[in-house]
């Protein structure tokens, strides 16, 4: 075989290994994240960069333990707490993490409107925010879900435009890294908002579904074997996923640190504003990159959204599902979809505020994490459900810790909501 032969070979086996770990970590850094993480970096410039590096072993615990009960049971999140757990529990997850996840997919479907508006002025941003919606139900209803899977992963190509701006600009690389290994804490309310919020957008329950139910359809789709060569590929792929993941986020702080915050522009809440701010500052092509990435981000994260929905039902109520099934095997799984993103794009429609809904979205994240990460720790550490998959010491060390900030993020968020 000739090396370039072999070359293609080993790059497709390497993308080919690449799997829901990829498209959670890519997904997490939604439009409605980016609003986030801009707002860090308008507000703070550098001062939060520290969040990344503290966020990332957090993240790939969770992420790793969802992954391995979706393997191991061959089940979703929802299914293992319905047959382990009280009907009370479930059903409270469900009630609050249904209306959450909606929230968050009408603020991405607006943020995506406003920046399409932005890019082309002519066309209201609420006719980008349809437009997309439909193109985004067509893709689910029609496509294969090794379609579906391939697209996915190539969408996370898109938060690559966020790594090259701050080489387009003048950074102060000597700053950056000192930010970056010196954790900063101002206290001040509106600084423990944005850290409450970085915490909810990187640690965000809908991931915990989506992560154990692709697993679970990925194992399907490839009749792969459950053992400890699989567990292994896979703590690869999350570890891979999340490092995407935060540095994206790192290098979205960073911008708006970069820009935004030395030109004294320190109050950004949407994604848009972002983006406006940077086009004067940044130049053009900074803006383009930004604003791309929003649209391509949205079309990764918004499908993650609502099938989290789709799983959650169709395992609470024991109807067929999956994205490898089509429309006519699995109807009540891709109507729940459909519905989410039709009730999602109602949301900006009716003029209902994206901020608002991001805001009640943080809440409810706020109160299902603990509780969700709590369950999951509780579920991996019982031989009766994993066998000889149990967490082990580190897992259960970083999977702790996470409970504990999640907990606390969840008091400051609701203290700062209902009291001051």
């Amino acid at each position: 075989m000739k090396p370039s032969k072999k070359k293609t070979n080993k790059l497709k086996h390497f993308w080919k290994s690449f799997g829901p770990g990829l498209i959670t970590g890519a997904s997490d850094d939604d439009p409605s994240g980016i609003a986030t993480y801009s707002q860090a970096g308008a507000k703070y410039g550098f001062q939060l960069l520290w969040t990344a590096l503290f966020t990332y072993p957090l993240m790939v615990a969770i992420q790793e333990m969802c992954a391995r009960i979706g393997i191991v049971t061959k089940k979703g999140l929802t299914g293992i707490i319905k047959k382990h757990y009280p009907k009370y529990i479930l059903f409270t997850i469900i009630s609050i993490s249904i209306p959450s996840i909606i929230l968050n997919i009408g603020a991405d479907i607006a943020g995506m409107g406003a920046v399409g508006n932005l890019l082309i002025p002519k066309i209201p941003a609420s006719v980008f925010s349809i437009v997309f919606t439909i193109l985004l139900i067509y893709s689910i209803i029609f496509w294969s879900y090794k379609k579906i899977a391939s697209i996915l992963k190539w969408l996370c190509i898109s938060l690559f435009s966020y790594m090259i701006i701050p080489f387009l600009i003048k950074t102060d690389w000597a700053l950056v890294f000192k930010n970056t290994f010196v954790p900063t804490i101002i206290k001040d309310k509106d600084f423990f908002m944005v850290l409450v919020g970085i915490f909810g957008t990187t640690i965000s329950p809908y991931l915990f579904f989506w992560q154990t139910s692709m697993e679970v359809e990925d194992k399907k789709e490839r009749k792969l074997v459950v053992d400890k060569k699989i567990i292994s590929e896979m703590e690869s792929d999350i570890t891979v996923g999340m490092f995407l993941s935060n540095l994206a986020f790192f290098f979205i702080v960073l911008t708006t640190g970069s820009v935004l915050f030395n030109a004294n522009i320190h109050n950004i809440t949407t994604v848009e504003e972002a983006a406006k701010a940077l086009k004067p500052l940044a130049g053009d092509f900074s803006y383009l990159l930004f604003s791309v990435g929003v649209i391509g981000t949205g079309f990764l994260a918004i499908p993650v959204l609502a099938s989290s929905i789709s799983y959650m039902m169709a395992e609470t109520f024991g109807w067929k599902e999956g994205l490898n099934k089509k429309f006519k095997q699995a109807p009540g799984f891709y109507i729940t979809m459909i519905i989410s993103l039709g009730i999602g794009l109602l949301i900006p429609i009716l003029g209902i505020s994206p901020i608002k809904a991001l805001l009640y979205t943080a809440v409810l994240y706020g109160i299902t994490a603990p509780l969700l990460i709590g369950i999951i720790l509780h579920i991996c550490n019982q031989k009766k459900i994993m066998g000889e998959f149990t967490n082990g010491k580190w897992a259960n060390t970083f999977g702790i810790i996470t409970f504990i900030i999640m907990i606390t993020s969840a008091l400051f968020l609701m203290y700062y909501t209902l009291f001051t």
